[in-house]
């Protein structure tokens, strides 16, 4: 009959969610909301949608008549057969230049204490994804994150923590890595070993648990890559070049400052336990490599689909779940204008968020004026926006930024207010990170 907003929801959040449902009673709510929170929880974790019609929501039922399942519990956390573990320590041990890359998943399954253990027994380089960034301090030595290019082209087996060989790594696929790539791979979903790569040493459980038992064989059975290892010298050098040559870049008063500068003002001025969420393009990609994480599960940034307008809503989620902690939203101009406006929601409910908006005037840059009767590119926005002046409009404390010194002193301020904040920074829209090849456009 046409019903208020009756879509077809249940339907248009399948592809998106690892289970959907609809409640036909009031009664049946407390038992689909136990199956879905199971659902959730189960396996790799991830989201799910439950749809209650308006006239279940609108209906009653006497308490009485109303039953409650059991809580949910954790789901137990399989490992793996032991000999499945004395297989991976030989793979490892058998490769002449070996790489674990940490995902997420390690991140999610709370494996921080074994993969550090792990990498101190081993001394093997380690590569972070973007959100497993933090399960080893982003300073630890044997980080490979500033050699990444050369890192993945030339190790000969890489070690799959909880990470997945999807675009973010490239597929695992040639030119990025190389034709003969060998791959131990653990994760929590059994689908996932050899969706990209074949592994020779499939590892399908919990990180935490698998992890540990890793830990347990190579102390039963040392070894180690030493400093002197060709492989770590070579990597050694890798790192030193190009941290060497963004030097100038995260040092340079030049203004309408580039990207570095401003983020290495960030970097030290954020406490270590910070939660950083970002999103845009070239903002959140160059943060990668200047913004440190030094515990796990303090950085959320746009993910496997690169969705750009869920800062905001991660932000928002990260301070109230984490109030005693310090919680900035580095945004792109284009990513702000998805759904800036929920700045409203931190303003109402006093959370001390600051967000960051990096203002290039553009989706890749824009021009800063335009000659008398000219239009601007597709990819152009109104020049010189003050996305400041929009916190303002809610209640908010914004500052403008176009100077190192002045968004040095507006962090301060906004860090030591208290308040919901917001900190227009004018990047110059020339600026670019360097040079990369999208890993679509690589695959053969």
């Amino acid at each position: 009959m046409g019903d208020f907003q009756a879509a077809p929801q249940v339907d248009l959040a399948k592809p998106f969610c690892k289970w959907v449902g609809q409640a036909e009673r009031i009664d049946l709510i407390p038992r689909y909301i136990a199956t879905a929170v199971r659902h959730s929880i189960s396996g790799r974790p991830g989201p799910v949608y439950l749809d209650l019609p308006g006239d279940v929501i609108a209906s009653s039922l006497e308490e009485d008549d109303l039953s409650y399942p059991q809580r949910v519990e954790a789901p137990p956390a399989p490992q793996v057969d032991p000999a499945s573990i004395k297989a991976a320590v030989a793979a490892l041990k058998s490769a002449r230049q070996p790489l674990a890359i940490i995902g997420k998943g390690a991140a999610w399954a709370g494996a921080e204490e074994q993969v550090r253990r792990f990498i101190e027994e081993t001394q093997m380089p380690f590569l972070p994804s973007p959100m497993g960034k933090g399960v080893v301090p982003d300073g630890h030595p044997l980080s490979v994150a500033a050699a990444r290019s050369y890192a993945l082209q030339n190790a000969d087996l890489v070690f799959t923590i909880g990470a997945r060989l999807n675009w973010i790594m490239h597929f695992g696929l040639p030119p990025r890595f190389r034709e003969d790539l060998r791959v131990v791979q653990l994760d929590v979903a059994a689908e996932e070993i050899g969706s990209s790569v074949p592994s020779e040493a499939p590892l399908v459980g919990d990180a935490k648990v698998v992890m540990a038992q890793m830990v347990a064989e190579l102390e039963e059975s040392p070894w180690q890559i030493a400093a002197d290892n060709p492989w770590r010298q070579a990597l050694d050098k890798e790192k030193a070049a190009k941290q060497e040559a963004t030097v100038p870049m995260l040092e340079s008063d030049e203004v309408p400052m580039n990207y570095y500068r401003p983020l290495q003002e960030i970097q030290q001025l954020l406490p270590h336990d910070a939660i950083i969420v970002t999103e845009g393009a070239s903002t959140m990609d160059i943060s990668r490599q200047v913004l440190d994480n030094y515990e796990p599960r303090k950085r959320l940034d746009a993910g496997t689909w690169g969705t750009m307008g869920v800062g905001p809503g991660f932000a928002i989620a990260a301070q109230v779940a984490n109030p005693d902690k310090r919680v900035i939203a580095l945004e792109g101009d284009a990513a702000f204008g998805f759904d800036g406006l929920e700045v409203e929601v931190a303003v109402r409910h006093k959370l001390p968020i600051t967000w960051i908006v990096f203002n290039n005037n553009g989706i890749g840059g824009g021009p800063s004026s335009l000659p008398e009767g000219a239009s601007y590119p597709p990819n152009a926005f109104v020049p010189n926006a003050r996305y400041d002046k929009v916190m303002e409009a809610f209640g908010g404390k914004g500052y403008h930024a176009e100077t190192p010194q002045e968004l040095r002193a507006a962090l301060q301020a906004s860090f030591d207010s208290g308040e919901t904040t917001l900190i227009n920074v004018t990047i110059n829209p020339e600026s670019k990170r360097r040079p990369q090849q999208f890993a679509w456009l690589t695959r053969g």
